[in-house]
């Protein structure tokens, strides 16, 4: 990073003024992120050389044997144990090293051998207990002990086949949101390899650019979603070994397909033994001490971002998975957990001095600084998500123009929105305004991703929007010969939601996987309560495959709606421009790139006949590209697609022309 770009007063307040009061803060946040830079690398080095944690911690072989390292600074005494030594206690001990580091040399390529299960044993005030080493990037359960154990991880080098895949300029993230585990049909815990031969053909048919996976970072409960992490190096054992991811991502780009890993910098699973929890027996190793490092709703350990060695960890974690398994960037899980002491609960966010006071986490936004800029610096092409909901100023800005640096935050007002709509509110009561600012409305030159439902919408407890929507007919009416008021509303808002989502919300796009096609139910991973049961946590892929089921018409949909939204390149345009909302006639009509977006959410009127204004677009003919109404989309077949609809004058309105709207569809057209 070119520091002396770093420059007062700061881009950001020239593109919100808004900011001009609190240039205090700023200036703060900005010297505290330079103070922290040159802390960790000086003024020569960059963040890229300082992440290399992974390549000097944990188990490596060497020409002529072993070199296993740890960072244990309130050990006392640590030993290396495994099958190596019969799990001896004594007999491997390691030696301290400087600032805490432990270190232990073994002669002979056969001193260790790939697949082995070893841990840690240290010692502190007379106590000995286990540990599984921080930077290990295997993690199984050992068969015979029934013990969770790091294996010595040294197969044959993996062969990719993606070279160049770096110098790929992204478009507009398109992301399909995945859970490898659930992937599966049956009843059981899918795998990498099962993914990239089976889903992924589906995801490139859809067209999609990016594959989003979830529950990577390896976890002991299945049940956490993945957000409970252990050992943030390993890639989860649930689904295979490391070499199948490797493999889903080489297919992945094969195939064009981006891949984000779901990282979780924001807590730590507070298990003791499997992860980072006293790993050298005292609290603060790598979170904050007491009550301050641990979070108050979710229970997990906190990190602690002041800490050099911490921020070591993390930004080396990070490097290591765009290294070892080729992953073109992240989606943050808890940022706004992350940015504040409170964690944001409860928090409104109403008014500009709510992101900049004593209630701010100055340490945690300068390691997402950090952050960001060593994911760019490692990959230029490279993308960032920040799941944030607090919309801190800045977040999506660059670092030069005294941003955080990441490149989208995720639009989570999005789908609280429509399902607040969809419980609360009567069709008849939707408000057009209200929707065209909850879709629309964002930070100055900061990009989203929108989404009208992600994997939180699925879960037990919840419902998806179709199940909310059709309710206890999903069982019984998604035969394409069934029609009642009901499910015919539900078909119809399935598809009109997604498409007014991708064409103004965002940005960028996200969807959590099957919810395209409408999958039904819940998700409810196997736990104590059910039994164990794997009946809903799994896609149930027959469904859309069925020509004789709905599935069909609504998959059909999104992939008509994605292949659009590329063929077009609407997401690279900067956001849609309002030509008419109508409150009365429940009319949004917007204009996007080279494209105009039609959606009457009246459910009354079997059509409506009225004046379409086109001025952003100019003179000339129009015709309908897309449309809900298609038949092979489960519509009626009402709209015209063949008319040509020629622009004219009006006196009060301006350009424009006279178009016929069937009830709850929508439509998109192009100029001839």
């Amino acid at each position: 990073m070119e520091l002396e770009k770093l420059v007062s007063p700061y881009e950001m307040i020239r593109i919100d003024p808004w900011l001009e009061p609190f240039s205090g803060e700023i200036d703060l946040r900005m010297n505290r992120f330079l103070e922290r830079r040159r802390q960790l690398v000086g003024d020569s080095r960059t963040l890229a050389d300082f992440a290399d944690g992974y390549l000097y911690f944990g188990i490596h072989p060497e020409e002529d044997g072993w070199v296993v390292r740890e960072w244990l600074p309130g050990a006392e005494a640590v030993y290396l144990t495994g099958d190596f030594n019969g799990w001896s206690h004594d007999l491997h001990p390691m030696e301290r090293k400087d600032n805490g580091v432990w270190e232990i040399r073994l002669e002979g390529k056969d001193a260790l051998r790939h697949g082995q299960n070893i841990k840690l044993w240290v010692e502190r005030d007379g106590k000995g207990f286990e540990r599984l080493p921080a930077y290990t990037t295997r993690v199984r359960m050992d068969p015979r002990t029934h013990r969770l154990c790091s294996q010595v991880w040294n197969p044959a080098p993996f062969e990719w086949t993606d070279g160049g895949y770096r110098n790929r300029k992204p478009d507009a993230p398109i992301i399909y949101e995945a859970h490898i585990g659930m992937a599966t049909e049956e009843e059981r815990i899918g795998t990498y390899r099962e993914f990239a031969d089976q889903v992924l053909p589906r995801i490139q048919k859809l067209g999609y650019n990016t594959v989003q996976l979830m529950a990577i970072q390896e976890h002991p409960y299945y049940g956490s979603f993945g957000y409970q992490v252990t050992n943030f190096f390993a890639a989860s054992s649930w689904y295979g070994e490391p070499e199948g991811l490797k493999y889903l991502i080489n297919q992945a780009h094969a195939m064009g397909i981006r891949v984000l890993l779901d990282v979780v910098h924001s807590h730590a699973c507070p298990n003791v033994g499997e992860g980072l929890q006293y790993q050298d027996g005292t609290d603060g190793q790598y979170f904050l001490e007491g009550g301050e490092g641990r979070h108050p709703a979710w229970g997990t350990r906190l990190f602690n971002y002041r800490r050099p060695e911490v921020l070591h960890f993390l930004l080396s974690n990070l490097k290591f998975w765009m290294e070892e398994y080729h992953f073109d960037g992240f989606r943050f899980d808890g940022v706004t957990s992350m940015m504040y002491h409170d964690h944001g609960l409860g928090s409104a966010f109403t008014d500009y001095s709510m992101y900049f006071n004593m209630n701010t986490d100055l340490d945690a936004i300068n390691y997402l600084q950090l952050a960001a800029e060593l994911i760019h610096e490692v990959n230029p092409n490279a993308t960032a998500i920040a799941e944030d909901m607090s919309g801190m100023p800045g977040m999506c800005l660059p670092i030069e123009q005294g941003g955080i640096g990441f490149d989208y935050r995720l639009a989570m007002g999005e789908p609280d929105y429509w399902i607040k709509l969809l419980k609360e509110v009567r069709d008849e009561d939707w408000s057009m305004n209200a929707l065209w600012h909850e879709m629309t409305t964002r930070r100055p030159q900061e990009k989203v991703v929108g989404y009208c439902e992600s994997h939180d919408q699925a879960l037990v407890g919840d419902k998806t929007l179709i199940f909310r929507m059709a309710d206890a007919e999903m069982y019984t009416g998604m035969t394409k010969d069934y029609h009642s008021l009901t499910m015919d509303r539900a078909i119809e808002l399935h598809k009109m939601i997604r498409l007014l989502t991708l064409g103004c919300g965002g940005n960028g796009y996200l969807n959590f996987m099957g919810n395209e096609f409408g999958h039904p139910e819940w998700i409810d991973f196997p736990r104590e309560g059910n039994g164990w049961s794997y009946k809903y946590c799994r896609r149930q892929w027959s469904l859309v495959d069925n020509p004789l089921l709905k599935y069909e018409w609504l998959n059909d949909f999104d992939r008509a709606m994605i292949q659009m939204a590329r063929e077009h390149r609407l997401l690279d345009d900067p956001g849609a421009v309002n030509l008419w909302v109508d409150e009365g006639r429940k009319i949004i009509a917007f204009s996007r790139g080279r494209l105009i977006f039609l959606f009457n959410f009246h459910g009354s009127y079997s059509e409506q006949r009225f004046f379409l204004p086109c001025h952003t677009m100019g003179e000339g003919k129009y015709r309908v590209l897309l449309s809900t109404d298609e038949p092979r989309f489960g519509g009626p077949g009402l709209v015209a697609h063949e008319y040509e609809y020629a622009t004219e004058q009006d006196p009060g309105r301006g350009t424009g022309f006279y178009i016929y709207s069937p009830a709850r569809t929508a439509m998109v057209l192009e100029k001839i």
